[in-house]
């Protein structure tokens, strides 16, 4: 009796192991499932917001311009400080809204899109329009100052101008990407979300670093023996500000992309007539490019569009609150 029982506990325990490895086994395959899922959102959402990414990189390598070189690294790791604030401020705040008001989500993703084309068409009408005032040859020279505090003034404000400007292209990107993840379960949506943060921080803000040194690299290089190290060198420096000029254009061209494609995924009839276009346009063994080219056009337009109405209405805005703000001047004073 005592051999039975113990050989009918062996057993128990025996199949007892086979259901641990069982259920383990289908865990581990639920697991994998849900990291490639997770994978895959993140993925998706990086494409999606890559335009965004693409913008916050030019527009803060052009806020560490000008800084001293041997304070060029600390001032990106400054901002990129900064940009861990932010985003540990608005990844919760996303995660939020997806829970308790995850109807919020649609509005600010158009709201965002109409903000990208705005600051778009911005840019445009500051680089191309804008006229510098003239110089007024009785004006008194400008005071002496002291150039170490002046710098230390300028490294300043480029910091906060730059985390500002981080703050509001992160919150663009992360809401997008918490559109692109708003029926997933909570658990992968912290995930994509923090994946994309994690990304966002470290690869826009390496990036920057490695750019603003691409000339002291240069320089570096063209100082060396060897003839190689010396062509590289005058290579690089011909580069950096070239580089920095095509950001700053596919910069303004990602804005117009992303917001006007985020514009028109939003409204349903725009939609359907863009992708009716690319349909139509698509023919011959380049179709699949030919409709991209002719999608992308389209939404192009349509965010230079509402970025010229949206720059319009503010403007009216301004100039409507302009009298109002302003305090009449007394004869005699």
């Amino acid at each position: 009796m005592a051999g039975a029982s113990l050989l009918t506990l062996l057993d128990d325990i025996a199949t007892l192991l086979d259901d641990i490895a069982l259920m383990t086994k289908v865990a581990a395959k639920k697991s994998a499932v849900v990291a490639d899922d997770v994978a895959t959102m993140t993925k998706v959402a990086t494409q999606k917001t890559a335009g965004v990414l693409g913008d916050d990189l030019a527009l803060n390598a052009q806020q560490v311009s000008g800084v001293r070189a041997e304070r060029e690294i600390p001032v990106v790791w400054a901002v990129a400080k900064g940009s861990s604030v932010n985003k540990a401020i608005l990844v919760p705040a996303a995660l939020a809204v997806s829970a308790f008001v995850p109807w919020l989500i649609a509005p600010l993703l158009m709201l965002g899109g109409a903000f990208l084309c705005f600051e778009g068409v911005e840019k445009l009408t500051h680089r191309f329009l804008h006229d510098p005032a003239p110089a007024d040859p009785g004006a008194p020279p400008p005071p002496v100052v002291d150039l170490a505090a002046d710098l230390a003034a300028l490294e300043k404000s480029r910091i906060r101008g730059a985390v500002r400007t981080d703050f509001i292209l992160s919150a663009e990107i992360i809401v997008i990407a918490l559109g692109t993840v708003a029926s997933a379960p909570w658990a992968q949506q912290v995930a994509v979300l923090v994946g994309i943060a994690i990304i966002m921080t470290v690869g826009v803000y390496g990036l920057v670093g490695a750019i603003v040194k691409l000339d002291d690299l240069g320089l570096w290089l063209s100082a060396r023996a060897g003839r190689s190290a010396r062509a590289l060198g005058a290579l690089l420096l011909a580069t950096a500000p070239r580089l920095m000029r095509f950001l700053s254009v596919a910069g303004t061209a990602a804005m117009f992309l992303v917001g006007g494609g985020i514009l028109a995924h939003g409204v349903a009839p725009l939609h359907h007539g863009i992708e009716a276009v690319g349909a139509a346009v698509q023919y011959g063994p380049l179709g699949g490019l030919w409709r991209v080219l002719a999608v992308n056009a389209l939404n192009v337009l349509v965010g230079m569009i509402v970025g010229a109405l949206v720059l319009g209405a503010v403007m009216a805005l301004r100039r409507g609150r302009a009298p109002a703000s302003s305090t009449p001047v007394r004869p005699g004073h």
